[in-house]
């Protein structure tokens, strides 16, 4: 049987299956059964200091929609084909029970040879080093840093943060890497026409690995209602997104060469999805949607079709 191991910078991963950050992962019982399913490596649901972040939590809504822009009920019945409609916000546990959860979900992924990956977003640059540092003094190996949530031009003012420009987002990540020993992982958006680009000013940053492209914004008015779904834009994903998530892994590739790590995000929905992002440049792939909808078998399953990928080459 081929190893399917994978490194990520100076980590090793069991698999190159991550189990990304959503609802699904706010609680412990959500991030104990995807380390127990067997994926390489667990983000926990994303915070920082903001408030405001906090409480989009408690608006937050989500939809599926059909080949026909329909919505269609939120279960693990539904169909494929199938798009993605949210709104979202960040854990909505204070810090020091943020932190407190996270310990121990590192040490049950410890036992299960799985890395267990903290995540921030960016409100304010030096409360983001404080907790970097809080975070590496509490024992964990890594940390996810997230510039490029799909809502930081439509959320409160200061609330999260989509990163678009080159040299900010160097500053950015030299900022918060520098400060720590660790590596960071660094999420960039996909709301750009260079996306490359950003992930060539991360790594210039020094951040160990670029988890990209996230989401877009979109918006499906409703014919009936003759209003938005969900009455804004959203953070929208779906299979869809497969092509242009793996373009943008190819002409990073090109870009950045062949050590740097780029973990791929947006359009993932089984492990043949996770083998053609591979295929164009991925060193790992995250998967959040379908697991959220479907629960944590997609990743089992996931990882055995990457297996018998794998074999077959």
């Amino acid at each position: 049987m081929k190893s399917v191991s994978v490194r990520i910078g100076s980590l090793d991963l069991k698999n190159p299956v991550i189990a990304a950050p959503a609802e699904h992962l706010i609680l412990e019982e959500g991030i104990v059964a995807a380390i127990r399913s067997g994926a390489g490596a667990v983000v926990g649901k994303s915070t920082n200091e903001s408030d405001a972040a906090k409480a989009q939590l408690l608006q937050a809504e989500y939809t599926l929609l059909d080949s026909d822009w329909n919505p269609v009920p939120w279960n693990g019945d539904a169909g494929r084909p199938v798009t993605f409609l949210n709104r979202s916000g960040l854990s909505p546990f204070p810090w020091e029970q943020w932190l407190e959860n996270a310990i121990r979900c590192e040490a049950l992924a410890v036992s299960h040879d799985c890395l267990f990956v903290p995540s921030i977003i960016l409100s304010d640059i030096d409360h983001a080093v404080k907790m970097a540092r809080e975070i590496e003094a509490a024992g964990f190996r890594v940390l996810e840093l997230n510039i490029g949530t799909p809502y930081g031009k439509i959320a409160q003012a200061g609330a999260v943060s989509t990163e678009q420009l080159g040299a900010r987002v160097e500053e950015i990540v030299r900022t918060v890497a520098s400060s720590v020993s660790i590596p960071v992982w660094t999420k960039i958006t996909g709301q750009s026409d260079k996306v490359s680009n950003l992930a060539s000013s991360a790594f210039k940053g020094s951040a160990a690995a670029v988890v990209m492209p996230g989401r877009q914004l979109g918006m499906v008015p409703d014919l009936e209602t003759m209003a938005p779904v969900l009455g804004t834009s959203c953070g929208v994903g779906g299979f869809w997104n497969l092509p242009m998530t793996c373009h943008w892994l190819a002409n990073t590739r090109e870009a950045v060469g062949q050590g740097k790590p780029l973990i791929a995000t947006n359009g993932a929905r089984d492990g043949h999805d996770a083998l053609r992002m591979i295929l164009a440049g991925a060193s790992g792939v995250a998967m959040a949607s379908e697991v959220m909808l479907r629960g944590v078998s997609v990743l089992t399953e996931a990882i055995g079709q990457i297996q018998q990928g794998h074999e077959s080459l």
